[in-house]
């Protein structure tokens, strides 16, 4: 008979996934306290002592990377190429003030510990689960690394030149990011503003590409525009022009969403429905979600990614696009007849064209769902309903269906709430002055941070409903969104901005930078390395070695990596660079 574990909140049925399920062992890093909370909020029970088992699965994060390097936040962040997507929009590798790699781990684990149970109640649970971090952190720039080391030298998807980033700033001094997908908006507002054609196509082109390149060398003229303006009056003019405004709100607005000791609530809402049989039994020796159907209608990251995860996990996914197929397959750079970028979110995908304002669109996409044991997507709000393809609607067709909605805001803003992109909730929620130390404006990164991390709790969402699906006989719905991505970065919140010294970040050498690990001997460090512009970042964290310092050269270029002795073993060359899947699962 299956097991129940349903919980009534405010009035509806709440799904807890793990009731009855056990998580022993101590939490020996920050990537393994995520696990353990996230597990624990799936309804798990925690018994501290020993090793992590998770339903009697022995799971371990490892830290070294593949030449044995023990790697911290720092360092992993460093050598692994998020310092230099941070830091593409300033010029330079720059640390992300936020243990993000530990964040990222962390659910990636949970990832991990969720499938080997579903696998175990499919009959065939593995022994144990191994996660490398160092994959886990590559995950977070697969794109920037996949369009780095392609062959193709025409990337004309790159942007260079002069520039500075957002956000902005109005003349009363208030910072804000702006948001629109379409050109005409930009235009229309800048021009009105008074800017002058050329400055508003270059400053659109920058801005556009912002999602694929994290640079955005917005014209200083349109800077200068807004420093004249109050903020007020920028805000109409960008209302009559159909761009959004998002103003760069600081961690004291941003407690306010938080309980009292800084922490926010589960990132996902996972809600039973109908009853319904059980999944297919899972033949011995395949990955724990070999013989699942998904469906994806993902836009830009964060659908694609939780799609791509759960295809690495061993699913089969369909990818649903417009008619001609997703405009972001042609940006440069290519492999082949499609773009780095995209294939290193959608690879082995197979992909089906539909014109979803058509009613035989919206047929052949129930019809696929109506097939299939997930359906995930993350149109803008109402769009589900509009289309007839919402939750309710599978009810009948396919009730065992796990439906996952991956949006920005989680209805937690209302209708008038700007877009819930990634660049707009990093500015909501605060992230700004969290990334950036004291005494630099705050300002969000041009990384996709909340996509990326948005991605992964929507997978991780949808492994537990699937868990939920299996035991209790019944549908499941899942909702996630950025808003509450952030929510697992930041919490607990801190009381103040990071304070970092001269080592504490990334210390220039002749042909680079070096990185310490946290917590180094910074005097020993001073001692041994004198005057860095005279040393290689090979000699240097070789003179570090010695006297018992732990540090790496800061990879460039995520690109770069494609030919480093780091990520062997975490990446496949198939045109470029692809990563491969971070987990280990062993009988």
């Amino acid at each position: 008979m299956p097991v129940r574990s349903d919980l009534v909140v405010d009035g509806q049925l709440d799904t807890v996934p793990l009731t009855g399920t056990f998580v022993d062992g101590d939490a020996s890093t920050a990537a393994d306290a995520v696990a353990v909370e996230h597990l624990s909020l799936l309804g798990a029970r925690h018994r501290p002592g020993g090793p992590l088992r998770v339903d009697g699965v022995d799971v371990q994060t490892d830290w070294t990377d593949p030449t044995g390097r023990l790697l911290d936040e720092v360092t992993a962040q460093a050598a692994l190429g998020l310092m230099a997507a941070h830091g593409r929009a300033t010029g330079g590798p720059a640390r992300l003030g936020v243990t993000y790699v530990s964040t990222v781990a962390g659910v990636v684990a949970a990832q991990g510990a969720l499938a080997a149970i579903l696998a175990g109640l499919r009959g065939q649970r593995p022994g144990s689960v191994r996660v490398s971090v160092a994959g886990a952190a590559l995950l977070t720039v697969s794109q920037y690394l996949a369009a780095g080391s392609t062959r193709d030298t025409d990337d004309t998807g790159a942007v260079s030149g002069p520039g500075v980033p957002p956000p902005f700033t109005s003349l009363d001094g208030v910072a804000f990011e702006v948001e629109t997908l379409d050109p005409e908006p930009w235009r229309h507002w800048w021009t009105a503003l008074g800017a002058t054609p050329g400055d508003v196509a270059r400053g659109w082109r920058a801005f556009v590409l912002r999602y694929a390149t994290a640079a955005a060398p917005i014209p200083p003229a349109l800077h200068q525009i807004t420093r004249r303006r109050p903020f007020r009056e920028l805000c109409a003019s960008a209302q009559e022009a159909g761009v959004a405004v998002q103003e760069v709100r600081g961690l004291t607005a941003r407690r306010a969403d938080a309980d009292p000791d800084g922490r926010f609530a589960a990132p996902w809402r996972i809600s039973a429905g109908a009853p319904a049989g059980a999944l297919s039994d899972l033949p011995a020796g395949r990955l724990p979600l070999h013989g699942l159907r998904v469906v994806e209608a993902g836009r830009r990251i964060q659908g694609p990614l939780a799609g791509h995860v759960l295809r690495l996990l061993g699913a089969e996914v369909t990818r649903v696009e417009p008619a001609g197929g997703d405009p972001l397959r042609g940006m440069p750079p290519m492999v082949g007849d499609c773009s780095a970028r995209f294939l290193a979110l959608n690879r082995g995908k197979r992909i089906v064209e539909v014109d979803l304002r058509s009613a035989s669109g919206r047929s052949t996409v129930r019809d696929l769902a109506d097939q299939s044991d997930v359906f995930l997507h993350n149109w803008a709000p109402g769009k589900a309903a509009e289309f007839g393809l919402d939750s309710t609607d599978f009810t009948a067709s396919n009730p065992g269906l796990v439906y996952a909605y991956a949006s920005g805001w989680g209805g937690a803003r209302g209708a008038d709430a700007p877009p819930g992109t990634d660049f707009v909730a990093q500015a909501y929620t605060g992230l700004g002055e969290q990334l950036r130390p004291a005494g630099d404006p705050p300002a969000g990164s041009l990384m996709t941070l909340l996509d990326v991390l948005g991605g992964l709790v929507c997978a991780e969402g949808v492994l537990a409903a699937l868990v939920a699906r299996q035991r209790d006989r019944r549908g499941q719905r899942v909702d996630t969104s950025l808003l509450s991505a952030a929510g697992v970065l930041q919490g607990p919140l801190p009381t103040a901005r990071p304070v970092w010294g001269q080592w504490d970040m990334p210390t220039p050498v002749a042909d680079g930078h070096i990185m310490l690990a946290a917590g180094s001997d910074v005097t020993a460090a001073a001692t041994v390395l004198g005057d860095t512009a005279t040393l290689t970042a090979r000699e240097a964290v070789s003179r570090l070695q010695a006297v018992g310092v732990r540090a790496v050269r800061v990879c460039p270029e995520p690109g770069e990596l494609a030919g480093d002795p780091i990520a062997t073993g975490l990446i496949e060359i198939d045109g470029c660079a692809f990563v491969r899947p971070p987990w280990r699962f062993t009988s």
